[in-house]
């Protein structure tokens, strides 16, 4: 027949970076004069002269590319179901995500395994760019035939260190609303949402793009590039929510030194699955990474929901599990909710409040006094911790910084309930205002 133009349908495309894969793939068949790639439609145009290759020739190479022609729809039933999951149990323990409870005062570990579990979303934005590093490349011993992904994971560290030193740095000299903090933290979990979402396929999100300047995406996809390491380096300056989200811990740290380090060990945790990945992908079927990829889009999205949730909480609003059955009574009257519940006591016209601050929160974390009678809240930092040493009250725009001993903060209350949490939106609690005490 000659010279034909098809339009494929191609699925598992999770970024704007497989449309320059496929075209690359499929521009090497003998035969193809033409092919254009689609994202957002998840479509490839080709001309190519069936005289010389065939339809087959090309999905069968897109295929073994790591992409699919042909839909499947489990992998969305099941990334559905794991999202109303999380968002069922999300915040059911005032923390939500919280592996600070059980590793304690090991604030930077914390930071590290963060580090481990985000590195699925570093696999599927640029993994492709740590590979182009490696792939193909001459070695003689193995050495050297991992020494280009090592030194493409030393750029991304360094560039995250000196990234979080800076925004450390501006943080210390700029005091940030809790206004301002709640909006950023908000929007760091809408950006992983939309991202997550993309990255599984959805395709209300796939127009959703963040895109660098296509020059610099030339770069970081030609083939065999000669530094790694400032490939790597240019990888910190990426569109990334986890990144973007850490950016912004960083920044809350308010000291170049602690920002510096707190990004150092969330980029150290998420070098293992990075070094690894390319012997994996060596492994396993390209179709099979791919699904993989999709999974870790679905994780991002269970990631973004708890960074919006703290958001939300920084800016007054209580919405976890937890506070909402306690709100309907299906769980505030429960024998575990009255034992962490205590009700003010009245001492020369001042209602007296007693909490300790320690590895699990606050405790207790449901509090009653009655309205319009001046309040004196003690604190007893009990265990003070990077994440439970400050307590903010947006309502009363109350941020009071936790020493260990006792700490004093001292308000009147109005009418309505005054939601409390600690600085980062994980430990929450409430102080429900009453008519009459004596009734409670």
């Amino acid at each position: 027949m000659g010279i034909r133009k098809e339009r494929i349908k191609v699925y598992n495309m999770t970024c704007i970076s497989c449309e320059k894969r496929i075209e690359r793939t499929v521009k090497k068949i003998h035969g193809v004069i033409n092919v254009k790639a689609n994202f957002t439609g998840q479509f490839a145009d080709v001309e190519f002269n069936d005289e010389i290759c065939s339809m087959n020739q090309i999905k069968a190479a897109i295929n073994h590319a790591g992409y699919s022609t042909e839909n499947g729809k489990g992998f969305k039933v099941i990334g559905i179901i794991i999202v109303s999951a999380a968002i069922l149990l999300l915040g059911i323990n005032t923390g939500s995500f919280n592996m600070e409870d059980k590793l304690k005062n090991a604030s930077y570990a914390v930071l590290f395994i963060v580090g481990l579990i985000t590195s699925l979303h570093c696999v599927g934005m640029c993994g492709g760019i740590m590979l182009s590093q490696t792939i193909g490349k001459e070695s003689k011993n193995k050495f050297e035939a991992i020494k280009p992904a090592i030194l493409y994971n030393l750029g991304r560290v360094t560039a995250y260190t000196i990234i979080g030193g800076i925004v450390g740095a501006i943080g210390s000299v700029f005091a940030l609303s809790l206004t301002t903090k709640s909006t950023m933290q908000i929007l760091a979990g809408v950006f992983m949402i939309m991202m997550g979402f993309n990255m599984a396929g959805f395709k209300a999100f796939r127009k959703v793009q963040f895109k660098l300047p296509a020059s610099v995406i030339k770069i970081l996809t030609k083939p065999k590039p000669k530094t790694p390491f400032f490939i790597g380096m240019l990888n910190g300056l990426m569109p990334c929510g986890p990144l973007q989200t850490m950016q912004l811990y960083a920044l809350g740290t308010g000291s170049a030194i602690s920002g510096a380090l707190s990004m150092f060990m969330f980029a150290i945790g998420t070098i293992p699955l990075m070094l690894t990945f390319g012997a994996l992908s060596s492994l396993l079927s390209k179709g099979y990474t791919k699904k993989i990829l999709k999974f870790s889009g679905i994780l991002i999205v269970v990631l973004g929901l708890v960074m919006s949730n703290r958001g939300l909480a920084l800016a007054g609003m209580n919405i976890s599990p937890t506070s909402m059955l306690a709100n309907i009574g299906a769980f505030g009257n429960s024998p575990a909710a009255a034992a962490n519940a205590t009700n003010a006591t009245l001492k020369d016209g001042v209602q007296v409040l007693n909490m300790t601050a320690n590895v699990y929160g606050y405790t207790p974390n449901t509090l009653y006094v009655q309205k319009g009678i001046p309040v004196k809240w003690v604190v007893d930092g009990e265990q003070i911790t990077v994440c439970n040493n400050t307590i903010v009250m947006p309502d009363m725009n109350v941020e009071q910084k936790l020493q260990s001993g006792k700490n004093i903060i001292e308000f009147t209350p109005g009418s309505e309930d005054i939601p409390f949490s600690c600085w980062m939106g994980m430990k929450r609690g409430v102080i429900k205002v009453v008519d009459d005490l004596k009734k409670i």
